[in-house]
């Protein structure tokens, strides 16, 4: 029998952490990490507590506006910040992570914990910054420095009706 059989030692070694895991990035090594990327960068920011349709469809959307995808998701502390329920997130900020680093359109995910993505921005320059809908796009944060420097601000419109806060809603609805 060969030493990496079934009852060789590599049996207890645990296994690899899987590869979307490695598009996760601290944001101190963010901008280093990005600069590898294939250019045009879009860069997109949100909660995305509990991933749902229209989270996936809108990220698949921001990547073809590039050539590479990074997303931002809100700390814990700053989602409870943003008034969206004290139960809220419902997932943690390393389920988050790893969840939208799983999805094929992102590149890279980082988190912030400001109440708003701006030092992100900065710090990676995108070519591209997109929000959701429901942001006009003279009010999406930073969007004045990527004009500043030549890129583009775009709002992609809500191509399906969900929303977590939404989903929520319906599943406390069915529990009374």
């Amino acid at each position: 029998m060969s030493a990496s059989g079934p009852n060789s030692a590599d049996d207890t070694k645990a296994p690899a952490a899987p590869a979307f895991e490695r598009k996760i990035v601290a944001p101190a090594r963010l901008a280093e990490a990005a600069s590898a990327l294939a250019r045009p960068l879009v860069f997109t920011n949100g909660v995305f507590d509990i991933l749902h349709r229209g989270h996936v469809s809108y990220l698949a959307e921001a990547r073809a506006l590039g050539a590479s995808l990074v997303v931002g998701l809100n700390d814990d502390e700053s989602v409870r910040r943003l008034g969206k329920g004290e139960d809220r997130p419902v997932n943690t900020l390393a389920d988050r992570l790893a969840l939208v680093a799983a999805l094929e359109s992102v590149s890279l995910v980082s988190w912030f914990e400001d109440d708003t993505p701006l030092a992100l921005i900065v710090a990676l320059r995108p070519d591209v910054l997109v929000k959701g809908g429901d942001w006009p796009v003279e009010r999406i944060v930073g969007a004045a420095e990527v004009h500043g420097w030549g890129g583009s601000v775009h709002s992609i419109p809500f191509r399906f009706d969900r929303s977590t806060t939404s989903l929520l809603d319906r599943i406390r609805a069915s529990e009374r």
